[in-house]
């Protein structure tokens, strides 16, 4: 048990930014800072507003560290990111936004120079999914500026060498279908020499590290002076304390901008790269069967495209949805996912209601993540954490079609909860809603619909 009070993480999503304190005795959320976490279009790219960010956390960290105060700070971030920086520590290049494509020239290079998926279990992904891909464009559009770099950090970890001035990587984030790991031996893969940057990738660290206190001109700001951890890549953070809570097989479902699945004790010798399946790292750098789909995105489209309605009514709505073949077809986010070349189709939706179409929603994101969980082997009760652990109807229907329990989790700090483990907090007790395998009148038949629909 540590012996610390409370802890400060750092948790950048891609949507939302956060600093939350957390009790170390209880690990329960007594403090919370929230920002946008924007993209800038000015520059060579888009990018991460990173000024922004910085500025955020300085002023979050200096209010908390009166009122509640902290005696340490974590990390956690979105992956698919990485830092350039020069011999001063200073980005080289702004941190280039994932989601920004690439010419067809620039693509065609690196689909040339890429480890096969059997080397890396890291599938080929839209736009800069793959930081491998990321460096590769940065490096051959920007080679003058790429000449300047001295070192290569993940995201997590620009953060923290931000904080100490000790740059480092870190497993979970060069795990994450990055192109540049090898899960099965544990060290870069071969792309990391094709590339020519062995030399500037930063030294790797485990997460649970105490990189060092944070620097003198921050802890003047700050008015503290406190050890920094690593830090971890988010949806491995989510993970995190699952591993330490429960045996396998099982399964998290980790949501937020990405559903990221993952099936602890599941399959590694049968993942699909042309699915949107992959090996991730754990924070004890072991592979895990994954799979992911932008289903939170998803869900902020729809709602937005179909407007308000009640979870109540939305339920009463399910039975007639499902009696009228009412029904939505990836995919609403292209990109991502386990059905890949396909463009969303609503089916028998003429005249639906706002709560009927909810409800098709519904079943659509449930389809979908029990499509993610069989292609990695999922066994065992199934554990929903972030927003959707909310959505009692999509619970109760990814239950009814994996026929396994699923354990809903509420709350926003599952990735703060789980960086904050890094530094010895006690993980937290919160509420849990256990949903039992039900059957749903139709629902089998709707499955076959649905997906004869995609063949």
């Amino acid at each position: 048990m540590t012996a610390y009070r409370h802890i400060a993480v750092l948790d950048i999503g891609k949507t939302n930014a956060k600093v939350v304190v957390l009790d170390a005795a209880t690990g329960t959320e007594i403090a919370v800072a929230r920002m946008a976490n924007t993209v800038l279009t000015d520059g060579p790219y888009p990018h991460y507003d990173v000024e922004a960010l910085w500025t955020f956390t300085l002023d979050a960290c200096r209010r908390f560290a009166r009122t509640p105060g902290f005696d340490a700070i974590s990390i956690t971030t979105h992956g698919a990111s990485a830092a350039l920086l020069d011999a001063g520590g200073r980005l080289v290049l702004p941190v280039l936004d994932y989601e920004h494509d690439y010419p067809q020239a620039i693509r065609d290079a690196y689909a040339a120079i890429r480890p096969p998926f059997a080397e890396t279990r890291s599938p080929r992904l839209a736009m800069g999914l793959n930081v491998g891909a990321q460096l590769h464009y940065q490096k051959t559009m920007f080679p003058e500026a790429f000449a300047k770099v001295a070192t290569i950090v993940t995201y997590p970890q620009y953060w923290a060498a931000r904080l100490t001035g000790i740059a480092a990587n870190e497993v979970t984030s060069l795990g994450c279908h990055t192109d540049l790991w090898d899960p099965q031996a544990g060290a870069y893969s071969s792309l990391v020499d094709r590339l020519g940057i062995r030399p500037l990738m930063a030294p790797i660290r485990p997460a649970f590290d105490a990189l060092g206190p944070v620097l003198p001109e921050i802890a003047e700001i700050i008015a503290a002076e406190v050890p920094v951890y690593c830090g971890i890549h988010d949806s491995n953070a989510s993970l995190l304390p699952h591993l330490l809570a429960r045996q396998a097989p099982f399964s998290v479902v980790s949501t937020g901008t990405w559903v990221i699945n993952f099936a602890v004790g599941g399959d590694l010798d049968h993942l699909d790269p042309a699915r949107d399946t992959l090996a991730n790292v754990d924070a004890y750098g072991r592979a895990v069967p994954s799979s992911r789909v932008m289903g939170g995105r998803e869900f902020e489209i729809l709602s937005a495209e179909i407007g308000p309605a009640t979870q109540e009514d939305i339920a009463a709505a399910l039975p007639a949805a499902i009696a009228a073949g009412l029904m939505l077809t990836p995919n609403v986010a292209p990109g991502s996912g386990p059905f890949p070349g396909h463009e969303r189709r609503w089916l028998n939706a003429e005249g639906a209601s706002v709560a009927a179409r909810h409800a098709a929603a519904c079943l659509y994101l449930a389809l979908m993540n029990e499509a993610c969980l069989g292609l990695i082997g999922a066994k065992g009760p199934t554990i929903v954490e972030g927003p959707f652990a909310t959505n009692r109807l999509y619970l109760t229907l990814l239950a009814a079609l994996s026929q396994r329990p699923v354990i809903a989790m509420p709350g926003s700090t599952g990735t703060s909860q789980g960086a904050s483990l890094l530094a010895g907090i006690a993980p937290a007790t919160g509420p849990q809603t256990h949903v039992a395998p039900s059957t749903i009148a139709g629902l089998d038949a709707y499955r076959r619909i649905w997906l004869s629909a995609l063949a």
